[in-house]
């Protein structure tokens, strides 16, 4: 369903798309997924987007499940996913695929497909998220972001998560690289995932990136604090 005129970039991206449902985990546009392939629907999944375009729809099933791992078969999904084209490829000794994607675009599941060599596939909508299709120096070209709030949480919450980070290269990283690859690293629960990949911009995003950040930090303390008491 890509709804744009002639000319539109929208008209690039595929009428249909092969799903990868993995609980918890966020690809957004712009951002960089490595993904370890091994169940055999997955497989031949790869092997068809290799084929074609080389686009797998990442989406996050709206059920509760071990974060990193595929849904079963029938799990319903949130609406919105992001569409990833397989920017990196190589096959292990024991029939595993590596390989990594670059997210291009979100899309609103529009229509469910048959299933095909067991993995699910649909007609995208990428019509509302047109300007995820923006180049990097256009999309960051938006309201400036709180940036300094943002890194002053950070410092207590990978404390707390026990995240290593190297602090020098983060204070250096663009805007929307490093909210992009906060929001999709950071271990928030499902729900807070989808909320990030559905903001409206990069300013929204880092105000959610934010209050998931703070609220974490306000719940560590409020522990804490009880058992002093």
């Amino acid at each position: 369903m890509n709804n744009g005129a002639p000319d539109s970039p929208l008209n690039a991206l595929p009428g249909e798309l092969p799903l990868f449902p993995l609980n918890g985990v966020l690809l957004l546009p712009r951002g960089t997924m490595p993904l370890n392939v091994f169940e055999p629907r997955y497989l031949a999944m790869v092997d068809a987007a290799l084929a074609s375009g080389r686009m797998i729809g990442i989406v996050q099933p709206a059920a509760d499940g071990t974060a990193g791992l595929s849904a079963p078969d029938g799990t319903n999904l949130y609406r919105t996913g992001c569409a990833g084209r397989i920017t990196g490829f190589q096959e292990t000794e024991d029939g595993r695929y590596l390989i990594e994607l670059r997210g291009i675009c979100r899309f609103d599941l529009a229509e469910e497909l048959e299933l095909r060599d067991g993995y699910r596939r649909v007609r995208p909508d990428f019509a509302p998220y047109h300007r995820d299709l923006a180049t990097d120096a256009d999309a960051s070209d938006e309201t400036p972001i709180e940036r300094e709030r943002l890194l002053a949480g950070l410092r207590g919450y990978f404390e707390h998560q026990s995240i290593a980070a190297d602090w020098d290269a983060l204070v250096k990283t663009p805007d929307e690289r490093l909210v992009t690859t906060l929001s999709m690293v950071c271990p928030f629960d499902p729900a807070e995932k989808q909320v990030l990949l559905e903001a409206d911009n990069l300013a929204q995003r880092c105000k959610l990136l934010i209050g998931f950040v703070e609220s974490a930090l306000r719940a560590d303390n409020d522990n804490g604090n009880t058992a002093l008491n």
